[in-house]
């Protein structure tokens, strides 16, 4: 017999407040501020280790730079990374901790910079845009950067997952005139592939969701434009250094 007081579901066997606190970390992270202050911490540590990154422009605002960690030698495999924040938190500088462990393997790390959603009057489209055209910056000119182009990956997380998504399914031949296949892999971890849940969350009260957001941003309707480069071979050596 159902509950008649039962609160109704507005996704799936979600109601409203579950839904919510689905999308909002301090429910199921209460160390998150912990989590943050060891990262910043961590990061600091890393910059003195490393040095301070070369600061690279790919567009004309003031947010729309990549950190960029180079590895000691040339030709090697390069990591673009797009960080978290709920879409609202975080700059590239903050990740630093991320860079010291490819830069010890030999690898490249170039970790972005975005306007964040509050830059962008809630709007997501512009913010996804950005990190197109820095990965499209990054994947033409990795030689010059002392990258190999071929061994190019995407690693994104939370929101930075999301972004990350629609990165790895943009149409670059017809967007940037390049070739569609010029990212070796990608790793995205914790992102929101399927944008309407969040719609209805209370995210919205803060990123303005429209249908066009909904549809254009949503990874999981746009994934026959993948562009990936991995194959099936087992012994596929993409990630070695």
């Amino acid at each position: 017999m159902q509950d008649a007081t039962a609160a109704p579901k507005v996704w799936l066997d979600l109601d409203q407040a579950a839904l919510d606190a689905a999308y909002d970390q301090s429910v199921y992270a209460p160390n998150q501020s912990a989590v943050h202050d060891r990262r910043m911490m961590m990061s600091a540590i890393a910059l003195q280790r490393l040095g301070e990154p070369q600061v690279i422009a790919y567009g004309a605002g003031k947010n729309h730079t990549f950190d960029l960690y180079r590895a000691k030698e040339k030709n090697r495999p390069l990591a673009i990374y797009v960080h978290g924040g709920a879409w609202k938190n975080g700059r590239a500088r903050d990740f630093a901790v991320l860079a010291e462990v490819f830069v010890n393997a030999g690898a490249h790390c170039a970790i972005l910079d975005f306007d964040l959603v509050q830059d962008c009057q809630g709007d997501l489209l512009p913010m996804v845009e950005q990190v197109r055209r820095a990965t499209a910056k990054i994947c033409a000119e990795a030689a010059s950067f002392g990258a190999d182009p071929s061994r190019i990956h995407v690693i994104g997380h939370s929101s930075g997952g999301h972004m990350g998504g629609c990165i790895v399914t943009t149409d670059w031949q017809k967007d940037f005139g390049l070739s569609q296949n010029i990212l070796r892999g990608g790793m995205l971890f914790s992102g929101m592939y399927e944008l309407e849940p969040v719609r209805r969350s209370k995210r919205s009260q803060y990123v303005a969701f429209t249908e066009e957001t909904v549809e254009k941003l949503s990874a999981i309707r746009h994934i026959d434009k993948i562009c990936l480069l991995y194959t099936s071979d087992a012994a596929d050596d993409s990630l070695r250094v």
